[in-house]
């Protein structure tokens, strides 16, 4: 299997996982004060779909899509945006990883890397327009 394919397993296992978005923004919204800020009047149930898309996006890039919907992200995202300065998308890979660990059955240190570098290119992409 492809890692691009093994990619997409990987994240139906998760989706699959009726908790998974939820223990999602319960580490990331744990991993600072900062990003805990960016969420007080956010209204999580729709957030999770934004998040569940938002994943999707960067998973499809990885597999060679074009890069408009993370462009679209960026400046949504940017300094004249919502303001979600690059050093926070750390943050959220740490705690989006750690969250596949526990809901993918079959997630391995090689299934973590393989997001690791396919995410990472994504976010490039959004941290670009900061």
């Amino acid at each position: 299997m492809s890692p691009a394919d093994s990619l997409m397993h990987s994240y139906g296992r998760c989706c699959a996982s009726p908790t998974f978005f939820d223990d999602f923004y319960r580490s990331f919204l744990a991993s600072s004060a900062e990003v805990r800020a960016k969420f007080v009047n956010t209204d999580m149930t729709g957030q999770k779909q934004l998040l569940r898309q938002g994943i999707l996006n960067l998973v499809m890039y990885s597999r060679g899509l074009p890069d408009t919907k993370l462009r679209a992200l960026g400046a949504s995202h940017a300094r004249s945006g919502l303001d979600i300065r690059p050093e926070l998308y750390e943050l959220w890979l740490t705690a989006l990883l750690q969250t596949i660990r526990e809901h993918d059955r079959e997630c391995t240190a090689q299934t973590l890397q393989t997001w690791r570098e396919a995410l990472g290119k994504g976010i490039a992409v959004i941290q670009s327009h900061y």
